[in-house]
């Protein structure tokens, strides 16, 4: 799970060119701009990732004019994510900063206080959510099956161990899109549409991803796809086009790009070069292949890695990319499947809202 608050050590500290009142601390694989002279190598302290979404405490109450965000409502009023203060990717005296620092003080009473410790529940934070795209109501089935997995990858930045043990080794590069995900699945004889966090009501065309799996016949193909491999299948894969993020790509249609082909019945992705190989003979499309990297890369060369334009569109900066072996395998720091994330700052700073 990831830890939004955390108690962490700060390992470097350097000035930032031309600014009197800021430097540049090291917490994890992050850059964070903080106030000269506040923090040494080696302090202890409390480190937000972005997209955490802080309290309205007053300990909080300087981010107002800079991050707050109303809350989330669904379509019967009910909030689905309170009020509080977006931590996003900034840019200051032209250092990009990722996060914010506080010391260990604002921790309420008998918290864990060691480095690593998490400290979400302790001060309240959640994370942060963009609002549903439009056309993404209509009837609910339930929450997001436990018999298939989330679509979150880890960033990098945390990452700085695993980094280190797989320098040498090659890993296969996709794009990572900026859209909304949607998870088509068949179990036991049922089929089933979902949502990031969602199950929804396969027969109410009102939803956007109901009318693409009609669309796209997911159904067929994955009953299909049963019959010749004896297994049941399911797919994640991100959504893009008009109506979705802002359609950023200026795409002329709703389309479906997928990043994940899971076997069900053995709870197991499938590897690089299967998965590609089904999802040619589903006619569906991958996410954008990238080609191989060998990793020699430090955290930094690999965020200047990720910057670059999408293939989806060249005129824009992509989100970022995703890196994976060809084979897939269990890694102790990510805590799940080796497969991480580096964002493309560039696109942070100008479309994360």
């Amino acid at each position: 799970m990831r830890k939004l608050a955390s108690i962490q050590t700060v390992n470097t500290v350097e000035p930032i060119p031309n600014a009197d009142a800021i430097e540049r601390i090291r917490v994890l694989g992050w850059w964070v701009v903080v106030k000269k002279g506040e923090h040494r190598p080696g302090d202890r302290l409390v480190y937000c990732e972005i997209d955490a979404l802080l309290p309205e405490r007053p300990e909080f109450e300087f981010l107002r004019p800079s991050s707050f965000k109303q809350a989330q409502t669904d379509a019967a009023g009910n909030v689905t994510l309170p009020s509080g203060f977006r931590i996003k990717t900034v840019r200051l005296r032209g250092q990009v900063s990722q996060g914010i620092c506080f010391p260990l003080s604002i921790l309420p009473p008998n918290a864990p206080t060691d480095e690593g410790d998490d400290v979400t529940d302790e001060l309240g934070v959640l994370k942060w959510e963009p609002p549903p795209p439009i056309g993404m109501g209509g009837k609910v089935k339930g929450s997001f099956p436990g018999f298939l997995p989330k679509t979150d990858e880890t960033r990098v930045q945390v990452l700085e161990p695993m980094l280190a043990r797989c320098q040498g080794r090659t890993f296969h590069v996709t794009e990572k899109l900026d859209g909304t995900s949607m998870t088509v699945f068949l179990r036991e004889g049922e089929f089933g549409v979902c949502s990031r966090n969602l199950w929804m009501d396969e027969s109410d065309e009102s939803n956007l991803l109901v009318r693409l799996a009609k669309a796209l016949r997911l159904e067929d193909k994955l009953r299909a796809a049963r019959e010749r491999l004896g297994f049941d299948l399911a797919i994640q894969a991100e959504v893009v086009g008009p109506g979705v993020q802002k359609n950023k790509y200026a795409l002329p249609a709703v389309a479906m790009r997928v990043f994940n082909v899971l076997n069900v019945d053995a709870y197991r992705l499938l590897d690089h070069e299967p998965a590609l190989a089904l999802l040619a003979e589903m006619e569906l499309e991958p996410v954008p292949q990238l080609g191989g990297l060998v990793l020699d890369h430090s955290i930094d060369a690999l965020v200047a890695f990720a910057e670059g334009t999408s293939v989806l569109n060249p005129r824009i900066q992509r989100e970022g990319v995703v890196l994976r072996p060809s084979a897939e395998e269990y890694d102790q720091d990510v805590g799940g499947r080796l497969s991480f994330k580096v964002i493309n700052p560039r696109f942070l700073l100008k479309y994360d809202e």
